[in-house]
């Protein structure tokens, strides 16, 4: 490996090497395989892991959210798993900060950084030059106070008529996000939509790569992808993060799946139904990831299904 390439093997040879000093990031809707083609390509290219998967940052939160095992990361280094507890409350401001710090180290140690997860802005937080608004600790608090008071309908209300632009990109259920918007407006004095990331020119040499499957296929995977999480322990996993303190974490409680099974916990929901709810949950999920990433002109399409997909990306690295 030299600093700027590698060259796989001696068929290879009359290609132009790999650009191991690119940024990759791979993204795309959940369930689409972006873990294993992230290990792959971190094994041509000499390279290591960043987590921009959200919910990952969590301990402790490994079956719910896909997390790649140790024993099954192939020996390459992941980093950003792991460093937040479940009571925390996770902050795209504080992952930019740090995701940036770990691409820079690794990339000064001569090895490729590669950027894997579904989490739109946390991908983008580390590409671009976003300015996250500050927070403000009482103005928060109260407007918690008043979702718990009033409601989430009469939040979502205030913030159609304060944010019609917002409250056409935040989901009505999402609590967490309409406080955020909120806080924001009542802070800045201007529209939340203002500090909505906006493609520009990445602060990084970058290759985005924006993986997903057909439809019907990822619809299929997703269902027994929850199934065989359920199966491999996912409530018994709840049942210790709930004595972890789950319930009392703002983002940790919410993620995908977590929040129906500690309704099986709460003898609210029998098992097959969290699975299903959990489920159609998670299509919606996919449906809002899509809408996200297809807003970003500089991603490359690649087909997670194609027995070639990982030399489709290979092959954008060279030159």
């Amino acid at each position: 490996m030299t600093r700027h390439g590698v060259t796989a093997d001696s068929s290879e040879a009359d290609s132009p090497p790999l650009r191991t000093d690119r940024l990759v990031v791979v993204a795309g809707p959940t369930g689409t395989g972006k873990s294993d083609l992230g290990l792959d390509l971190a094994q041509r290219l000499d390279g290591e892991i960043v987590n921009a998967d959200s919910m990952q940052l969590y301990q402790g939160m490994d079956i719910g959210t896909a997390k790649v095992p140790p024993d099954r990361r192939r020996g390459v280094p992941h980093h950003l798993l792991d460093v937040l507890d479940v009571r925390q409350t996770a902050s795209v401001a504080a992952y930019q900060r740090q995701a940036r710090a770990v691409v820079d180290d690794i990339r000064a140690r001569g090895h490729a950084a590669i950027v894997v997860g579904g989490s739109g802005l946390y991908v983008q937080a580390i590409l671009d030059e976003i300015d996250f608004p500050a927070t403000d600790p009482e103005v928060r608090a109260r407007l918690q106070a008043e979702l718990d008071e009033f409601g989430i309908a009469a939040l979502f209300h205030r913030l159609q008529t304060a944010d019609p632009a917002s409250a056409g990109v935040i989901e009505p259920g999402n609590g967490r996000r309409i406080v955020r918007a909120l806080e924001v407006i009542e802070i800045t004095g201007r529209p939340f939509t203002a500090s909505l990331p906006r493609p520009g020119p990445p602060r990084y040499d970058a290759l985005l790569v924006r993986l997903d499957r057909d439809s019907s296929e990822l619809d299929a995977r997703l269902e027994g992808r929850v199934r065989s999480m359920v199966a491999t322990g996912f409530l018994d996993e709840v049942r210790e993060l709930e004595a972890a303190g789950i319930r009392d974490g703002l983002t940790a409680s919410r993620a995908l799946g977590y929040r129906q099974m500690l309704a099986v916990l709460d003898g609210n929901l029998d098992s097959e139904q969290a699975i299903i709810d959990t489920t159609v949950a998670t299509r919606r999920f996919v449906r809002r990831q899509r809408s996200w990433f297809r807003r970003d002109t500089r991603m490359v399409d690649v087909d997670a299904g194609a027995p070639d997909a990982l030399d489709r990306v290979l092959g954008l690295l060279r030159g």
